[in-house]
């Protein structure tokens, strides 16, 4: 063989070889939990859950500090060194549970990161002796030579410890102490019954619930069996420890188990878990999990990731691009997780339990979720759910429309049913009207329908944390007025208006479909609001007093100042709902330099803070890749006559601010607000966002360019005509980011976008890419 064949050869065998690697590989070997955890938030590293569960058995780095203001970072941060414990619930405002595993000397209070194996039974531990993966967590507790692991059914949590040969061997049930973003114990009860359970509840105050609903309370119960009779037990409260009683009642409480250990033994807890009662915990531990192995519901896990994150299948690409996708689709997945029980037991929001209708099998009809504020969320996680898990999508409506038939109004956020706004506005109702738009209609649409309504309009008795702020001054002056004393959310004039106006426009839509004349009349009065605080002299939408005056010294990058989380720069472009008149009023070349130069110097920043660590970083900037109000931004040139601009900008921002470490995640040490963030990078690296978030009466997709050479999104059939969903990309590179000629089942396209009914009829998108683009 000569040696030029020889090499061809080779190379033909080593892409092969790569080709058979990739096959090979399951989808969840993408996923990379510790991508962005500098300064995650409490629910973002809990690699031991599965999709939409309310089991979140995760390691913690720092969650008895809990924090200050209720939000900020907490719970794992890549950085630390060792771990304090493992708590087994992780939500927006709710975490507790605590179980951890020790060996020698007692010790009851996890202690400081600083005195890591000097005081408290925290251990630390090194990063080459951990395992995360969609589904499955283990590391090695350096100071005790304990291994654990963590996985989990969805109302269910596994907690397997190896331990070394030990008489005194501890399994710790920290139960009566804050967590993460719980807020203070209100009380607490831990106990150990005849047949050797551990079970109990810890009730909490935390700071957004209290803000929003002061006096509510969240609860969680648990009920724990051990596979291993332990040689003695006690309780504690601190570091005050009481040898062989059964039960501790009040905040603080805590139980441990002691056991004789052989070298490398395995002892297993199982734990159901519930927010309604300690019974309903017992049931779903029962109908889970009885006898199921850790091994079987490790498998079970693994297996359920790569169900749900195969939906969406993307061949090609660079491999740093594929982690960061089924990561950011990990996310979108993870957070707003399971409120209800498997019998339908729910909390509700005056804190007692309601029950979800049954099925002919005793089944319920559909389940209830905690959620962080659905602000921002119709430009990431509806439409994907929409595509992809519309099933979820038409329960999270339903779980919505428990609290407003509870409560009589719609919640942003919720905490177990509680309300926890966060930022004065609730654009629940586009998402209603989005799943109605979309097709996702098996859902009580009259009810949802006033429930939107009274969301846009309603204003009298309004309950803090509910509805809509400033909604009586924005029907009355067609804005919201701005106010130079003001409290939290009424400072948010402009931002209210922009906001109000696109969700108005959206429900307004659902109003004709449904025949709702008045109604759509009304809110396309408001739908326009945007209008009336648009200064045509800056081009900048500004605050605008009652008596018709715009604020003085205005500065367009000042935040805060009548914009919520964001500035006037960034605000400017906040009209998704129509942008053809936006443009109109800025004027087509005005808006196209602009918004170019936005990003042109946001790029320098890494489209947001640049690398300062903190949530808040780019608040002044010019464009915030790391909040909410600028992400449909890069997609507006679609409607300037400049798509190749924004193939450019959503490629770059793939790029640069999405990294694939822990400090490097999401920009810096951003926000990534329960999979919105990661959502984002899903659909903008397959080219397709909604900038209306449903609310058209026909849904259309704005297009741009994949960073894969094949997409394959999987339609689910109860819902959808069509099987699949296909995106086709010829000559797809790093340098080839243009899109030419692009074809929706062999027609070319008139504009860059497709129709949302198009895509879930199935078919496919083919385009060729380029390095310079097509004007």
């Amino acid at each position: 063989m000569t040696s030029r064949k020889f090499i061809v050869s080779f190379l033909v065998l080593l892409l092969i070889a790569k080709a058979q690697a990739q096959s090979s590989k399951k989808i969840s070997d993408y996923v990379n939990p510790y991508i962005g955890t500098a300064h995650c938030r409490w629910f973002h590293f809990t690699p031991g859950a599965v999709p939409f569960a309310m089991a979140k058995p995760a390691p913690s780095t720092n969650g008895h500090y809990g924090n200050k203001s209720g939000w900020e970072a907490v719970g794992y941060d890549y950085r630390h060194e060792s771990i304090e414990g493992f708590p087994n619930f992780h939500e927006f405002q709710v975490g507790g549970v605590v179980f951890m595993p020790t060996t020698g000397e007692l010790r009851t209070t996890p202690g400081l990161m600083e005195d890591a194996g000097k005081k408290g039974y925290r251990s630390r531990f090194d990063h080459k002796d951990e395992k995360a993966t969609a589904g499955y967590y283990s590391v090695l507790l350096k100071d005790y030579g304990i291994k654990a692991e963590l996985t989990s059914t969805p109302r269910v949590a596994f907690q397997r410890y190896t331990f070394p040969a030990s008489e005194d061997a501890h399994i710790l049930f920290d139960i009566g102490n804050k967590q993460g973003e719980s807020g203070e114990v209100k009380d607490a009860k831990v106990y150990m019954t005849d047949d050797g359970r551990i079970e109990g509840y810890v009730i909490t105050l935390p700071v957004y619930v209290q803000k929003y609903q002061h006096g509510a309370e969240v609860a969680m119960y648990f009920s724990a069996v051990v596979d291993k009779k332990p040689t003695s037990f006690g309780v504690f409260k601190g570091d005050a420890q009481t040898a062989g009683v059964k039960e501790m009642q009040g905040a603080g409480s805590g139980l441990y188990l002691t056991f004789s250990t052989k070298e490398n033994e395995k002892i297993t807890v199982k734990a159901g878990l519930s927010y309604t009662s300690v019974e309903n915990a017992r049931l779903n531990l029962k109908e889970e999990a009885a006898t199921l192995t850790f091994d079987q519901a490790k498998t079970n896990a693994l297996t359920s990731w790569n169900n749900y994150l195969g939906r969406i299948k993307v061949e090609g690409g660079a491999a740093q691009d594929r982690e960061k996708f089924y990561t950011g689709l990990y996310h979108a997945l993870l957070g707003r997780g399971l409120a209800s029980d498997v019998n339908g037991a729910y909390p509700k929001n005056d804190g007692t339990v309601g029950q979800i209708a049954l099925n002919a099998n005793g089944k319920p009809l559909h389940q209830h979720y905690n959620t962080d504020a659905i602000w921002g969320a119709f430009w990431n996680l509806t439409p994907l759910w929409a595509m992809a898990y519309p099933e979820y999508y038409s329960d999270f409506v339903k779980s919505q429309l428990l609290v407003y038939k509870d409560a009589g109004w719609l919640g942003d956020g919720i905490a177990t049913s509680k309300y926890v706004s966060g930022v004065g506005t609730n654009f629940v109702s586009l998402v209603l009207a989005g799943a109605y738009m979309y097709g996702i209609r098996d859902f009580d649409v009259k009810e949802g329908y006033a429930a939107a309504l009274k969301n846009e309009l309603g204003y009298t008795d309004r309950p803090k944390g509910s509805g809509k702020a400033d909604v009586e001054r924005f029907r009355k002056y067609g804005y919201v007025d701005h106010l130079d004393s003001c409290f939290e959310e009424s400072c948010f004039s402009a931002s209210h208006t922009l906001e109000y106006s696109f969700s108005g426009f959206a429900v307004a839509q659902w109003a004709k479909a449904l025949n709702k004349q008045d109604d759509y009349n009304e809110l396309m009065r408001l739908s326009k609001g945007w209008e009336k605080i648009f200064d045509t002299t800056t081009k900048f939408v500004r605050p605008r007093y009652a008596d018709g005056k715009f604020i003085d010294k205005f500065n367009p990058r000042q935040p805060w100042r009548g914009f919520q989380e964001g500035n006037a720069w960034q605000y400017s472009f906040y009209v998704p709902h129509d942008p053809a008149s936006l443009i109109n009023k800025m004027g087509r070349e005005e808006f196209n330099s602009r918004l170019d130069s936005i990003f042109l110097m946001s790029q320098k920043d890494i489209f947001s803070g640049g690398k300062t660590i903190d949530a808040f970083s780019g608040l002044e900037g010019f464009y915030n890749q790391g909040n909410q109000p600028c992400l449909h931004m890069p997609w507006l040139f679609n409607y300037s006559g400049m798509p190749w601009l924004t193939q450019k900008w959503v490629r770059a921002i793939c790029n640069e601010f999405y990294g694939t470490d822990g400090i490097h995640g999401y920009g810096y040490g951003q926000d990534e607000d329960q999979g919105q963030l990661g959502a984002w990078y899903v659909l903008g690296a397959i080219g397709l966002f909604d900038v209306q978030g449903g609310g058209l009466s026909k849904p259309e997709m704005q297009v741009s360019s994949s960073l894969f050479d094949k997409v394959t999104i999987q339609l689910n059939k109860k819902y959808y005509s069509g099987n699949k969903f296909e995106i086709i990309t010829r000559n797809n590179s790093a340098s080839n980011i243009y899109i030419k000629q692009p074809k929706l089942n062999g027609v070319s396209l008139s504009k860059p976008s497709v129709l949302f009914e198009d895509i879930v009829k199935g078919g496919k998108l083919e385009y060729e890419l380029t390095s310079s683009p097509e004007k």
